[in-house]
């Protein structure tokens, strides 16, 4: 990849994961356009800061300061389909095109990278890891999947820092172009068999990235995993978990709306942690993002920056995120679109409010995810009091004959349950008498959400 090339042209420019280099390369002083199909909040923001986006892929629409290859570097995500009429001409005109795993490989081999990678749990592990290293005062160059709320953006960028800390995806085996110094993996169930197509292939293909961390560096592994990782001699390889492993909790307390424990390492003892977001799944994270940043082995970051920074985490959007919070109204927003993200979320929920009427609207997303685990989606959303589905999101699939929402619905075993089309959700919401709501799923439910909270005030 040429490291010279001053003008960087995003396909897919649109993407959470695609912001986050939009924002770097701007940092560093480049030009940086794109494409992406459809306007967003987050396409309005990139525009503000500088980002050309088009919204068509009509190649004459590419600005004229994107159309010579010996200048311009092509960054493309692999949700982009292969028919892309700008992604063509650029191919076809002897740009130099990567993907967007590919540019995240090179600043892995420029600075001492922690990657988080898993099925789930990796969003949340890398913010608040990315979230230590700011407030301690050492920074990093962080790449997110989630815009972290305590500072609006999914991109931190600090030039002084050597250390990046990135979210390791598995789609696509986009995680294999990286080389991190500090691996961690949260989980292992399988996903993305559309891509993967067994399990068998999926855990490979995370035992390869095991391989991946450079000499010296540090595996971190959840100790309840089927993986069985390959790394090289000079790599040490660690556990961690909530009640064993060589990083673990003691003392977990959860009482009062709140969560503390000991963070305990293979070496010293943090007392008094507590977490800012206090969800039970957020003890494994905590201690998953701490144990990454402390084999960095950096003596500038104190035991006080670790309870610090988990006290302060706010989280990232669509991470957990309440809406509403009044006595007799909650409104919840959740990214979880496997079906253990699901039944964690919903589970959350409910210890939380233990006695109160929860009604989840979950829209689907994938219809390959949808067929590979409707009875599991089904038994997670069964943990509700009522349930209301939408039709799925397609995102980056065509339609599979067969596969729609009634195939979760029909085995969803609570007595009150519909599909409504999207443009109907609020009034389905609002008629529910919900006293708990947890919308929920990896599409668009987020945007209805704003009109949701006013039908329900």
């Amino acid at each position: 990849m040429s490291a010279e090339k001053q003008n960087i042209y995003f396909v897919g420019a649109g993407g959470i994961g695609m912001a986050a280099l939009e924002r770097y390369f701007l940092a560093k002083g480049c030009r940086v356009g794109g494409y992406d199909r459809t306007p967003s909040d987050l396409t309005e923001a990139l525009a503000a800061e500088g980002v050309d986006i088009c919204f068509t892929d009509d190649p004459e629409s590419i600005p004229m300061a994107y159309r010579n290859p010996e200048d311009t570097l092509v960054v493309y995500t692999p949700a982009i389909p292969g028919d892309h009429k700008g992604l063509q001409w650029f191919r076809s005109n002897g740009f130099e095109v990567v993907k967007r795993a590919a540019v995240l490989g090179r600043v892995t081999r420029s600075e001492t990278a922690v990657c988080f990678a898993g099925t789930h749990g990796k969003t949340t592990t890398s913010s608040m890891a990315a979230h230590l290293l700011t407030q301690s005062g050492v920074g990093c160059n962080a790449f997110l999947g989630g815009v972290l709320r305590n500072y609006g953006t999914n991109c931190l960028l600090d030039s002084r820092s050597p250390y990046a800390v990135i979210e390791a995806d598995e789609f696509d085996r986009s995680f294999h172009h990286l080389s991190p110094t500090i691996a961690v993996i949260t989980s292992t169930d399988p996903d993305h068999l559309d891509i993967y197509g067994t399990e068998e292939a999926y855990l490979e293909s995370f035992a390869h990235f095991t391989e991946l961390v450079v000499p010296g560096g540090a595996l971190l592994i959840h100790n309840d995993l089927k993986l069985k990782p390959r790394v090289g001699e000079k790599v040490k390889t660690y556990t961690y978990g909530i009640d064993r492993g060589d990083f673990h909790a003691e003392n977990l307390v959860i009482a009062d709306g709140r969560i503390t424990f000991d963070f305990v390492t293979p070496e010293e003892t943090i007392s008094g942690v507590e977490l800012g977001v206090p969800l039970e799944v957020n003890v494994d994270n905590a201690i998953a993002a701490c144990g990454g940043v402390w084999l960095l082995r950096n003596s500038e970051i104190k035991a006080d920056d670790y309870r610090e920074a988990m006290k302060t985490f706010l989280g990232a959007k669509r991470r957990f995120e309440f809406w509403l919070r009044e006595p007799d109204k909650v409104i919840i927003d959740d990214y979880a679109h496997h079906p253990d993200e699901l039944k964690a979320s919903l589970g959350s929920v409910r210890r939380l409010f233990p006695d109160k009427r929860l009604v989840v609207a979950f829209q689907p997303h994938l219809f390959s995810r949808t067929r590979d685990f409707a009875p599991q989606f089904a038994a997670a959303l069964s943990q509700a009091d009522e349930v209301i589905l939408l039709p799925i999101y397609p995102a980056r699939e065509l339609p599979i004959e067969g596969v729609t929402s009634e195939l979760i619905l029909r085995d969803v075993t609570v007595e009150k349950k519909m599909i409504v089309e999207r443009d109907a959700l609020v009034d389905a919401v609002a008629q529910s008498g919900f006293e708990v709501l947890l919308t929920v799923g990896a599409g668009d439910i987020n945007l209805l959400l704003p009109q949701i909270v006013d039908a329900s005030k």
